[in-house]
Order: C-alpha cells, then structure tokens, then sequence
C-alpha cells in the first residue's frame, strides 16, 4: 500500500496536480539552471505517480482522468533541458 506523510496542496488545475504528482513521486525533476521539467525515466517512479493517481486522485476528477493526465504530462516533457547546452561524448 502506497503512502504519503501528509495530504498534498489543493493544486488549481489537472495538469499542475499531475506535475506534483510527478514530481514528488520523483519521475520528473527540474533543471536548476532554468527550471525546465525533466524526465528522470524511472519506471518504479512512474508506477509510483500512477499509483497515487488511481488511489487518490484530486477532486472532482475520476481515476481514469488523473491517470490520462500524468500519461500527458509525461508525454510532454522530455529528459534533457532545452537550455542547457548539450554534452557530446
């Protein structure tokens, strides 16, 4: 069984409850130069997020819903930042 220490802030809209979501489940991290979402592909992470989005979902949203949201959200962020410049091997 999936727990967490305290119930999370009311977040205004599905896409930002999901980057929360996400986030402190840890599939998705922010660049600290310039704070672009990335994704850390984890998949014990993503179970993680999927689970909380189908145990305790926010309100007024079905299972199903925040489930397709985190998919979106993961779906629309990438793994390295745009800004920063890229390493070549």
């Amino acid at each position: 069984m999936l727990m967490t220490k305290e119930r999370r802030p009311a977040i205004r809209t599905p896409r930002g409850w999901a980057i929360s979501v996400l986030s402190e489940a840890g599939a998705i991290r922010e660049c600290k130069e310039h704070g672009w979402m990335q994704d850390r592909a984890d998949p014990h992470a993503r179970e993680r997020a999927l689970a909380i989005a189908r145990q305790d979902p926010p309100t007024g949203i079905s299972p199903e819903e925040a489930i397709a949201e985190i998919h979106d959200v993961l779906d629309s962020i990438g793994d390295t930042c745009p800004e920063c410049p890229q390493q070549t091997d």
